[in-house]
């Protein structure tokens, strides 16, 4: 496996428990809540956070994405199961893409484009650091923002919540 996959791999599968924390704890009787009329669902905001590794797993396949060709929509939650079904199968699909990079596919230039405008050239790699990892990372803190609205306990994402404390001495 070329070293910066490996990287990339690396982090994700640290980041991948602390993600999964957070979206097993948005509550399924509240999927249709929402913040403000322009904001997602906690159920599409938990869907989406879910779903990031995959969806970007597949446009690594291919050599970009013209926007002016696709819609835009955010599927919501059908149930617990099934959200926790979908990040487990997305969390597969972007290991499997970092696995099965050469430094050939790894390097190539990857468009985004709206029709015969260009919005951006990245490389695979930069790609996937980019949509795969830090895009999820954002949604992530976006969702335990709904956790904290929600009263729902928010989990350790990195060193404590104000919900939960790894350092903290056991009760006697």
């Amino acid at each position: 496996m070329l070293p910066a996959a490996h990287a990339l791999l690396v982090e994700l599968d640290a980041e991948t428990p602390a993600t999964r924390r957070v979206i097993e704890r948005v509550p399924a009787d509240r999927f249709e809540w929402r913040p403000h009329p322009k904001s997602l669902s906690a159920g599409e905001l938990a869907q989406h956070v879910a779903s990031i590794p995959g969806h970007v797993a597949r446009l690594a396949q291919m050599d970009g994405l013209d926007m002016a060709t696709v819609s835009v929509g955010y599927a919501s939650c059908e149930s617990r199961d099934a959200l926790l079904a979908s990040f487990d199968g997305s969390v597969a699909a972007i290991r499997e893409a970092l696995a099965s990079l050469d430094e050939a596919k790894a390097n190539a230039a990857w468009r985004l484009s709206f029709g015969d405008r260009e919005i951006l050239t990245w490389s695979r790699l930069g790609l996937i650091r980019t949509m795969a990892l830090n895009h999820w990372y954002h949604h992530r803190g976006e969702l335990v923002v709904y956790l904290r609205l929600l009263n729902v306990p928010v989990p350790v994402v990195y060193g404590r919540s104000a919900d939960e404390n790894p350092f903290a001495r056991p009760a006697a």
